[in-house]
């Protein structure tokens, strides 16, 4: 069996500290509420308990904002990630930790993240930030993948990249859906964790050979 590969460091973003993480934790709501172009920096720095000239020492920019969120919420994610790859079952540990972002509480982001995709569109500076959030998920997947299989982690990139990419896709695409619509009717949620099953089984049952 190959070793186990090791999650990704995580990615370098700004006013990486400990207040950094308590301002954007205040301004989560904000931010979603308002929407990226809604909220301005006096309305962000309100919601943090903060002067706008001291606001400003820690994010110069909405774009700062959003690269601060996506760095914390990426470290999140490799912190599950590593449990995942040490469990003694690492396939069924990654669909719990899929279907948990799912639930209720996962999906209060959801407004957030509508936010942000739509503000990729127009600031390259943020769609930047999604794609290299998205590309680390998918090498951690990969990596997990990898390792179920007993292949190389190369060979597991070529043949699973699009399933990774599908899984990345449905839960972006169910947190936006709940932003809009509201939670998923259980005929939806069916469908979808029917989907997630399915990828996950053919990947499991693919194992290198010898």
């Amino acid at each position: 069996m190959p070793p186990l590969p090791q999650p990704l460091p995580a990615a370098p973003h700004p006013a990486a500290d400990a207040r950094s993480h308590e301002i954007l934790a205040s301004i989560r709501q904000a931010f979603a509420e308002k929407g990226f172009d809604g909220a301005s920096m006096q309305d962000l720095a309100r919601s943090a308990g903060m002067s706008v000239g001291n606001f400003y020492r820690y994010f110069p920019s909405k774009a700062a904002i959003v690269q601060a969120m996506c760095g914390y919420d990426l470290a999140e994610i490799q912190g599950e990630f590593a449990q995942i790859q040490t469990s003694d079952t690492p396939m069924v540990c990654l669909r719990d930790r899929i279907l948990n972002h799912f639930s209720e509480e996962s999906m209060k982001d959801g407004q957030l993240w509508a936010e942000i995709t739509a503000a990729a569109i127009r600031k390259p500076e943020i769609g930047e930030a999604a794609r290299q959030m998205e590309e680390t998920i998918v090498s951690l997947l990969t990596a997990i993948f990898a390792h179920a299989t007993r292949r190389p982690v190369e060979d597991a990139r070529t043949r699973y990249e699009g399933q990774c990419q599908m899984l990345v896709m449905l839960v972006k695409a169910m947190a936006t859906r709940t932003a809009q619509c509201g939670p998923a009717s259980p005929a939806l949620a069916a469908q979808v964790v029917a989907v997630i099953d399915g990828i996950l089984a053919h990947i499991s049952n693919d194992k290198a050979e010898g």
